[in-house]
């Protein structure tokens, strides 16, 4: 995978790991909100080793994508704008991987108008009936630390405070760098502009209602996948949800919580490979088997 960049909707600049078959049907990851575009774990790479022509994003004020200039600039309507300019620099409608705030961005860029044109969605558990609870300690753990950690030891304990059920990380927390940034000061800190946590209530207060009102809009096809141990996406809320699109996919991921592809790589990317080659194969077939 290489490092590319795009402009926003505003002309923010976007950084992007995208590899595959140019040529190959398009797949765009947009993770959730603190993540960065390294979260799919190997699921992007399998993807373009697949024959997909694969683009993992880094939303805006996240990863190595640049900050807003103003907080208000991280509103709904500037994630699904920077998601609709990168689209349109593809050469035909891109089939959409969002978790979280990445799978809201996507599925009101579909249903409402004016709509985004997609060949396929994949919303990684999140509906429009989210767990106020759940989300709030999210919420927590973003606008904790503001000071950042004085050293990687201290950040990876952080993480495991915030996912128990995780085990500790085998290469001792040196991945997690792909998620920190050094200050001026040397302390380390999360790699995503702060400011974007003034908007975080925005999710439970305006945006999804808009996602649930965008639900009639939404006519390709499309699957959730919940984490089956989720904090934010209950069984209930994963119900309702297929009653408001009956067509839809759900497959629940045993055993992962709400950061579905880091808890349960394996199975995540065996549910988004499966249903790629339902709706969108390869030309030709895949180039490796389900299981590889």
């Amino acid at each position: 995978m290489d490092k590319k960049y795009f402009e926003g909707g505003d002309g923010l600049r976007l950084a992007a790991s995208v590899g595959g078959d140019p040529k190959g049907e398009p797949v765009l990851f947009l993770h959730g909100a603190g993540q960065t575009r390294s979260s799919w774990g190997h699921g992007a790479k399998k993807l373009a080793d697949r024959g997909y022509h694969v683009i993992a994003l880094d939303a805006r004020g996240h990863g190595d994508s640049a900050w807003a200039r103003q907080p208000g600039l991280y509103h709904l309507d500037y994630l699904i704008a920077d998601l609709k300019a990168v689209a349109r620099t593809l050469d035909r409608p891109p089939t959409l991987v969002g978790a979280s705030m990445g799978g809201i961005t996507s599925f009101v860029g579909v249903g409402d108008s004016p709509k985004l044109d997609a060949r396929a969605l994949v919303l990684v558990d999140v509906t429009p009936k989210l767990s106020r609870e759940g989300s709030a300690t999210i919420f927590g753990f973003m606008r904790g630390s503001p000071d950042g950690f004085a050293s990687l030891e201290d950040a990876v304990a952080s993480v495991a405070r915030f996912l128990p059920h995780r085990p500790p990380p085998k290469d001792g927390g040196k991945g997690l760098m792909r998620n920190l940034r050094h200050g001026k000061d040397g302390r380390l800190r999360w790699h995503w502009d702060p400011a974007f946590t003034d908007n975080l209530e925005q999710f439970h207060d305006s945006v999804l209602p808009r996602m649930r009102g965008a639900a009639s809009g939404v006519t390709i096809p499309t699957m959730l996948i919940r984490g089956g141990s989720s904090e934010v996406v209950s069984k209930e809320a994963a119900e309702d949800f297929h009653e408001l699109l009956p067509g839809a996919e759900v497959v629940e991921i045993a055993g992962a919580h709400h950061m579905v592809a880091g808890d349960r790589n394996d199975a995540f990317n065996r549910a988004v490979i499966a249903f790629l080659e339902r709706h969108v194969p390869v030309a030709g077939g895949p180039l490796q088997s389900p299981g590889t």
